[in-house]
């Protein structure tokens, strides 16, 4: 206070004269420490790209002595259809250099190295029309001759230097840019020991403002109690409406996962039907075609017999080839091998039918169902994992199925989803713990997956599908079927198998589906649906 009665100031004079100084002293270093940092950036990109710009110089240069070399090596016209593409890149990245770093194509220097590169190209261009003219050998001779390479070391070398002075000139330049801005960091912090008494005044203002204001505020807080006892009761209300837009979120949250899932499940049964069909064609025309190769087959060893026993012995010629083919091997064998042929094309239509049966994915009405055809379609496309590759081993599978399951009034897609979800969560189970048993040099026992099915009384039927695994704690027991629970690692699991699973089984089939299991004694997935859906339901 005593300097403003001094200077005569008034408050808001000290703090306008206060800020017109700060914007006086602070605005040019601002400027000026941007326009540094911009050039010196700026510098740092050109320094780069003329790096980059040298080696693609050098790249290209050697890509065309190698290809009028090949040239004349082998008298092909690519090589130098390859040289004259290449030729035209270096063209551009010379012109690039010279925007960039235009002294340094100005020197004495420059003019040494674009002397030996219009060498180099005549005689490239040259050795080119010798190879067109038939004179491949004079070609290789004028690439491989004392002044073709002395003009390329003239140009190399002129090539390194130019380089090298770029180089030195740039850190120049960046050594002159740092000094810039160390002048201008400098000033920043004399300007601030400058500026530190002026806003320590203002800041002294401010405190008696402040002071002032409190004052006021108790005034206010009368009013504010008023105010927060409408507050609270708005409050209330917005909580009670959160509520209810949470519920409904987390509704549109399992809805969403549902389609994500059900149209995923839907693309691969799309794609498996495609396979089916495109294979179905062809395997029926060898399939059609095997009946008929057998019938010509038997005919013409038929006819090679009766030869053999009319003719054999009159000519020699026939009868040194018939051991040079070894006949009676192929006699023999061939029939072998129509008989395996027809073996191979029932296994691939039986695959077929159970491909087109797991396709029924993306069926939407309810319909009886073989439930076993639906497994084995499952097991089907899971079968690779099933089989052993590398230091696993082959996980059996154990089908106890009743002999007399009825059909089921079901979605068969959604159910074959139900059965992937539940074999493939086996699966890693028990390759997990085959792995653990590895690491740990534990005895690997025969790793197992059963699944049974059974009729549980005249409404309803089971199926039972069991591994032994490592088992689930309770823990995760409890939240198996929550949306987004997975006890996999992150990227190989994201909790919506068993969540869609349950769904499917319980509010679209009316059904159970309940898991037991202990840690270290494997896990078993009891799945019980109605046979037959009560109108009112469907």
């Amino acid at each position: 206070m005593y300097i403003l009665n001094k200077l005569r100031f008034t408050p808001s004079q000290l703090v306008a004269v206060t800020v017109v100084l700060t914007l006086f002293l602070f605005i040019p270093q601002i400027w000026l420490n941007w326009q540094a940092y911009y050039n010196f950036n700026n510098l740092t990109k050109n320094e780069f790209r003329l790096q980059k710009l040298s080696d693609e110089i050098v790249y290209y240069d050697e890509v065309l002595t190698m290809s009028a070399r090949m040239n004349a090596a082998t008298g092909n016209q690519m090589w130098e259809k390859r040289y004259r593409q290449f030729e035209k890149k270096l063209d551009i990245a010379i012109q690039e250099s010279i925007k960039l770093a235009p002294q340094a194509y100005n020197s004495e220097d420059a003019k040494k190295i674009d002397v030996a590169n219009q060498l180099l190209i005549k005689m490239e261009d040259k050795s080119f029309d010798l190879v067109k003219a038939k004179q491949a050998q004079a070609a290789q001779k004028l690439l491989s001759s004392g002044e073709y390479e002395t003009q390329k070391q003239i140009y190399a070398d002129g090539v390194v230097k130019r380089k090298q002075n770029i180089s030195l000139e740039l850190q120049q330049q960046v050594y002159e840019y740092r000094q810039k801005i160390f002048w201008a960091i400098l000033g920043s912090i004399v300007s601030l020991f400058l500026l530190i008494p002026a806003w320590f005044l203002v800041l002294n203002l401010l405190k008696g403002y402040l002071k002032a204001k409190k004052i006021a505020q108790v005034a206010l807080e009368e009013t504010n109690l008023m105010l927060e006892a409408k507050v609270t009761a708005r409050t209330e209300t917005l909580n009670q409406k959160n509520i209810q837009l949470e519920k409904t979120l987390q509704e549109l949250k399992n809805t969403q996962v549902q389609l994500i899932q059900t149209e995923k499940m839907s693309s691969l049964g799309q794609l498996v039907a495609g396979v089916a069909h495109e294979i179905n064609n062809p395997v029926n025309f060898i399939y059609g075609n095997l009946i008929y190769i057998r019938e010509y087959t038997d005919k013409l060893i038929a006819l090679i017999n009766l030869y053999q026993q009319e003719y054999s012995h009159i000519n020699s010629k026939i009868n040194s080839v018939i051991k040079e083919i070894d006949l009676e091997f192929i006699l023999d064998d061939l029939p072998k091998i129509v008989s395996s042929m027809t073996v191979g094309a029932d296994r691939i239509r039986e695959i077929i039918i159970i491909l087109r049966n797991f396709s029924r994915l993306d069926e939407a009405e309810m319909k009886p169902v073989d439930i076993h055809q639906g497994i084995d379609s499952t097991l089907l496309i899971l079968q690779h994992q099933l089989k052993g590759k590398s230091e696993q081993k082959e996980i059996k599978l154990i089908k106890e199925y009743c002999a007399n399951l009825p059909l089921v009034e079901c979605y068969a897609g959604g159910l074959n989803q139900v059965f992937m979800n539940i074999i493939n969560n086996a699966i890693d189970a028990l390759r997990e713990q085959e792995l653990d048993n590895l690491k740990q040099n534990k005895e690997r026992n025969a790793s197992w997956i059963m699944i049974q099915t059974q009729v549980k009384n005249a409404e309803s039927l089971t199926i039972t599908i069991k591994d032994n695994g490592s088992g689930i704690t309770e823990e995760c027991k409890n939240r198996l079927f929550d949306p987004f629970f997975t006890t996999k690692p992150v990227g190989k699991g994201t909790g919506l198998g068993l969540s869609i699973s349950y769904q499917i089984i319980v509010e679209k089939h009316r059904g159970k589906i309940d898991c037991i299991s202990f840690p270290g004694k494997g896990t078993e997935f009891v799945i019980e649906i109605p046979i037959k859906q009560t109108e009112e339901f469907m």
